[in-house]
């Protein structure tokens, strides 16, 4: 059974990618995943949501929306 809010975040995710910077959508479940763990050790959101009360990979999502995160892809 699929919940509601699972298939909002997946079209969030296809919404977000941006084709120049991110390659596919695995990779970005991947920054928005490291970038969620930075917001939940303390660091501080790039965007204006309350990381009280808005979960921290959602803040990551909209900063990658918004290009507040800087990231380098490197080649294996």
């Amino acid at each position: 059974m699929v919940d509601e809010n699972e298939e909002i975040e997946e079209t969030e995710t296809e919404e977000v990618i941006d084709p120049p910077a991110i390659d596919s959508k695995y990779r970005m479940i991947i920054l928005a995943a490291q970038r969620s763990k930075q917001l939940q050790r303390g660091a501080q959101p790039r965007v204006d949501m309350d990381i009280r009360k808005t979960k921290a990979t959602r803040i990551a999502m909209k900063e990658f929306k918004e290009k507040k995160v800087n990231f380098e892809i490197l080649e294996s």
